[in-house]
């Protein structure tokens, strides 16, 4: 008996559909057993899984990738901070596995430049840091989403936001580990517990640094100081005190022209002006005023305001240098 010609079609779409359901359930294994192997979850891929995941699997595909290209040769360039950002990388790549134990929606991946050169030309990489999302209707790699490098400020938070601002997938909380352990906890402890006694003996005598207001003074001007030079963010951000100079690697850069980026020296500089001006507003205001011969007080004080202008001077000159933003000054009419 022949087997009708609309049963036969029927069944060699139901064998097409099945097997290529089966070949997206055993990239998808693959892919979990490959980030089951990770310490972070970041998947190490080169040119052959790149092919197997990616060019050789007809989209929609049943994951999004998420790659960071690094290369290893770089990593000497701390202006490029690959290596800090690849840590971050692993950072959301564990926080995203630890909030999402069983999404096999996303995929995080890492590629090597000298393992995939023809990787980084297929999606048309030429400079780092780069992160890319490939969707899974993706076909041509060029066309996938890249990550603003301005958007790495914020590290693993800005990467969160932008896998969930360009997927479904929401990423959860990032999970940093604790700034101490707890075997030092357990030691600080310890340590304060043996040492409290002997605290509270010399608080009540006053024979403590808290007691000497030099002490204070002192740390207040390195409270003023550390505020604004900017080594909080200097900190957070592990940015290097200078660089190499790109155009001639003798040379050493110390101020960086551009807002996108501020090195440790320029701020310390900034920060120094700065607490100049203080202390001399800080003189003048609580110092001058006992000196009693007046032709003194008045040599000081001009001299005070000449330094405080240059130093003024300086800074707007550096903020007008590194942003293109200019400030002018506007005169009362009365004087015109």
């Amino acid at each position: 008996m022949a087997k009708s010609p609309n049963l036969s079609r029927f069944l060699s779409f139901f064998l097409l559909l099945t097997i290529a359901a089966a070949d997206d359930s055993d990239l998808v294994a693959d892919l979990l057993s490959l980030r089951s192997q990770s310490k972070s979850g970041v998947i190490h891929l080169d040119d052959h899984t790149i092919s197997r995941f990616l060019t050789s699997t007809k989209p929609p595909r049943p994951y999004s990738l998420l790659v960071f290209f690094d290369a290893k040769q770089l990593h000497d360039k701390s202006e490029l901070r690959l290596q800090d950002l690849h840590r971050e990388f692993s950072l959301l790549s564990s926080s995203f596995i630890t909030n999402n134990p069983d999404n096999d929606k996303l995929f995080l991946c890492d590629i090597e430049f000298k393992e995939s050169q023809s990787t980084f030309s297929l999606f048309g990489v030429n400079s780092l840091p780069h992160i890319r999302l490939i969707g899974p209707d993706v076909k041509n790699p060029k066309e996938s989403e890249q990550m603003d490098q301005g958007d790495f400020s914020r590290l693993a938070e800005s990467m969160a936001e932008f896998v969930e601002s360009r997927t479904q997938i929401s990423v959860g909380p990032i999970h940093r580990p604790p700034f101490i352990s707890k075997t030092q906890l357990g030691f600080l402890i310890a340590f304060f517990l043996c040492w409290t006694p002997y605290f509270v003996k010399k608080v009540i005598a006053g024979e403590t640094v808290f007691h000497d207001s030099k002490v204070w003074l002192a740390g207040s001007v390195f409270i003023y100081f550390f505020s604004v030079s900017g080594a909080m963010h200097n900190i957070i951000r592990k940015m290097p005190m200078f660089m190499v100079d790109r155009n001639d690697p003798s040379k050493l850069v110390f101020f960086y022209q551009g807002s996108g980026m501020q090195l440790g020296a320029e701020g310390f500089a900034v920060g120094f002006l700065y607490t100049v001006v203080g202390l001399l507003l800080a003189g003048m205001t609580h110092g001058l005023v006992k000196v009693k011969n007046v032709t003194a007080q008045r040599v000081i004080m001009i001299a005070a305001i000449l330094v405080c202008f240059w130093a003024v001077n300086k800074v707007v000159y550096l903020d007008n240098w590194k942003t293109g933003y200019g400030i002018h000054t506007f005169w009362p009419r009365s004087w015109s």
